[in-house]
């Protein structure tokens, strides 16, 4: 007696999945039996590579034989071995600052943070992924750029600004961190001879999230100045991050600048056009915000803010109105707002900004640059043209230089002291000579302590 045709197909269907079922318990036991596949032997992951102390990394960087490894800081040893290892495997290794774009994409900018031929395209899926944002410092894997493409192209993220991706999504916004007083003084006394840095420690001093103003005429050694205080936090202040940004100067300064000092110099020279000029001071203050953000210090040293709004006078669109000597009111906007980052955080952190101002030009227009900011920072160092014609160098204007809140700097007794030396300088009438003296007495101590010692014996 056959069945009717549904109780076949039912039974049919029966048969069939109990065939499957059995085909797949064999399975299951023949993957159960295989041993796992062996873990990756040369894969480096930033955040383990944190995590180790210092001599681990030169012991790592020893056995991979990269050279001059004992020079390098942390955070520059620990990029080295992520790219020796990438190199290793056959990949390409490489990393720039992000500069985001129209419609999202980016690219990692690698020639003075100016675009170049050698960026690398970063895709508008990874920025979001990570949280990216312009001003990062990035670094990974990256492929050769098809044949229809221009840019290499990043593959993988390996780390932000030194810290492991997923650390690095979770920071906070440089917007909303709290700023507060500089109460963490620099050091910037060095050796003996180096007489502007000693006296800047004693008469405006330079603390962490300082705003800084020097306001100097032409040929009265405020480059100098700059790079001597450039060495000093690079020797005494080993943590710090250094820039120096150089807008408008001449091309054989920005090469001696990048060659006497370690730090990371950008620049766009006088024969630039004035956007390049306006694009590395705004992609440098960026690459300042984002490392502020991680609870790093930076220090920024700007020459010169007056160049830097000459440049915005000719890029922003005019607004109709006009200062003395054509100034545009909306072109301070954009220079006002990269000298106003400067802050000490609360939560961690600083941005210092030690920028040069230029006056006795005989142009109206930096006159009016000079008063717009006059006011707006924390410290003024003041130079003097007629030390400097007499070749008295440092060229301090001693009476009109100071930083505000000084107390918060310098401890009690050595605070006691400067006003001691101020009041002296007041007494034999002040004025230009003042500071001969003190360069004299200067100059036969070894260091700042063993000078406010003699006014100490003089007033006895």
């Amino acid at each position: 007696m056959s069945l009717p045709y549904g109780h076949e197909h039912l039974q049919r269907k029966s048969k069939q999945k109990c065939v499957m079922e059995e085909r797949m318990t064999e399975e299951n036991e023949q993957i159960a039996q295989t041993p796992p596949p062996p873990p990756a032997q040369n894969v480096m992951n930033i955040a383990e590579l944190e995590e180790k102390t210092l001599g681990e990394l030169q012991d790592m960087a020893r056995a991979m034989g990269i050279s001059g490894y004992s020079r390098l800081k942390k955070t520059d040893l620990v990029f080295r071995l992520l790219r020796a290892n990438a190199e290793k495997q056959g990949l390409i290794f490489g990393g720039g600052v992000l500069e985001i774009v129209q419609e999202g994409i980016g690219f990692l900018r690698s020639d003075h943070l100016l675009p170049g031929p050698e960026d690398v395209y970063v895709s508008q899926s990874q920025i979001r992924r990570f949280g990216l944002r312009t001003g990062d410092f990035v670094i990974g894997q990256v492929r050769p750029p098809k044949d229809t493409e221009k840019y290499y192209g990043l593959l993988r993220v390996e780390a932000v600004n030194g810290l492991d991706p997923e650390t690095a999504k979770r920071r906070p916004d440089f917007e909303r961190l709290t700023p507060i007083f500089p109460n963490r003084a620099f050091n910037l006394e060095t050796t003996p001879d180096i007489l502007a840095t000693r006296l800047i420690n004693l008469l405006a001093p330079i603390g962490r999230g300082q705003r800084g103003l020097i306001v100097s005429p032409p040929k009265a050694g405020k480059t100098t100045i700059l790079k001597q205080i450039a060495n000093a936090i690079s020797a005494n202040h080993r943590e710090v991050h250094l820039m120096v940004c150089l807008i408008g100067e001449r091309p054989e300064e920005v090469t001696d600048m990048d060659r006497s000092v370690e730090a990371e110099v950008v620049s766009s020279t006088f024969d630039d056009p004035v956007e390049e000029h306006t694009k590395v001071a705004e992609m440098a203050l960026a690459r300042a915000k984002r490392l502020v953000e991680s609870k790093r210090d930076v220090v920024i040293l700007l020459d010169s803010i007056t160049r830097l709004s000459r440049a915005y006078n000719l890029v922003v669109p005019p607004s109709g109105r006009t200062l003395s000597g054509g100034l545009d009111p909306s072109a301070l906007y954009p220079p006002k707002h990269f000298f106003g980052a400067a802050r000490n955080i609360e939560e961690g952190g600083s941005l210092t900004i030690i920028a040069t101002c230029l006056v006795d030009t005989g142009s109206r227009m930096d006159d009016v640059i000079y008063e717009e900011f006059k006011g707006t920072g924390n410290m003024e160092l003041h130079l003097n043209r007629k030390l400097a014609e007499r070749r008295i160098f440092p060229a301090f204007d001693i009476e009109r230089s100071g930083t505000r809140r000084e107390e918060l700097l310098l401890d009690r007794e050595t605070l006691q002291k400067v006003w001691t030396l101020r009041r002296m300088i007041s007494a034999i009438g002040g004025g230009e000579e003042a500071i001969v003296p003190i360069l004299e007495r200067l100059q036969k101590t070894k260091n700042n302590r063993e000078f406010l010692a003699t006014l100490t014996k003089d007033i006895l």
